[in-house]
């Protein structure tokens, strides 16, 4: 099942159950942008038309499997320029995912800071690809990547960015915040390229912000740039910020997290 066909299942209801997918497995869990990217659609149907998502916090509160889920959505506050929407993922009975994103109206401000960190990528053609191996989770076969920043998983690499160029390798359609939210979290940890060795790691808590709408236009087949920084990483935890920007070196959006690893 493709990316854009798990979001077409959800619809307007502020609580209902859909079908989660084979095929997109992370370790023992569901792909965390997968998830997220439901959690998002879910929201979005309880925001008005005239806000834009400027900010989505994720909490993976425990694994999610294949199977049936239920989504259950609050509106914590509607406001003229801010809307607060909370939304939950459910299995057996239990919160597996929480999230909450915040919608807000464009107005008039004195204050205007738009300079935005330049996209220093190098060319796909400097990165390899992630090999197709076995160790590699279920998910990273629907993506095509080139790894041109750091180095790759369990190489020992012990540079504080990480990242590259990344796309959906079927799916081709106009770029949505759900899609982008599975390309944003397609990248392993920035960590892992410190390990010498396969370990098991996983997003704890993720924020993603927008700075502004995202261009329609653009594809999900395109290729977009990825840039993660380590601020912080000890006692099997690491604080990650990164910038993803589109093919022509505009920002998009500004993605933290923090990450647990085993190793």
């Amino acid at each position: 099942m493709l990316f854009t066909d798990v979001l077409k299942q959800i619809d307007q209801s502020a609580e209902q159950t859909i079908q989660l997918p084979e095929g997109w497995g992370q370790g023992r869990a569901l792909f965390g942008g997968l998830t997220a990217a439901i959690a998002w659609q879910h929201a979005h149907y309880g925001a008005s038309e005239e806000q834009a998502l400027r900010a989505f916090t994720v909490s993976f509160v425990a694994p999610i499997q294949a199977g049936m889920a239920v989504l259950k959505r609050r509106i914590l506050r509607e406001g003229k320029n801010v809307t607060q929407i909370a939304v939950e993922i459910e299995q057996d009975n239990a919160v597996v995912l929480a999230a909450l994103a915040s919608y807000g109206r464009s107005r008039p401000s004195a204050v205007r800071v738009t300079d935005t960190p330049t996209a220093q990528v190098p060319s796909r053609e400097h990165g390899p690809s992630f090999p197709k191996v076995a160790i590699l989770p279920e998910f990273t076969h629907h993506y095509d990547y080139s790894v041109s920043v750091g180095g790759l998983p369990f190489t020992g690499n012990k540079s504080r960015e990480f990242g590259g160029w990344m796309r959906y390798s079927e799916e081709r359609h106009r770029i949505s915040i759900g899609l982008l939210l599975g390309l944003v979290d397609a990248w392993p940890p920035a960590l892992l390229p410190h390990l010498s060795e396969p370990a098991p790691a996983s997003s704890l808590t993720w924020t993603i912000e927008f700075p502004e709408p995202l261009d329609s236009e653009k594809s999900s087949h395109d290729w977009w740039q990825y840039v993660a920084y380590i601020d912080y990483a000890a006692d099997g935890y690491g604080h990650t910020h990164a910038h993803i920007w589109d093919d022509n070196g505009k920002l998009v959006a500004i993605s933290r997290q923090t990450v647990t690893v085993f190793g």
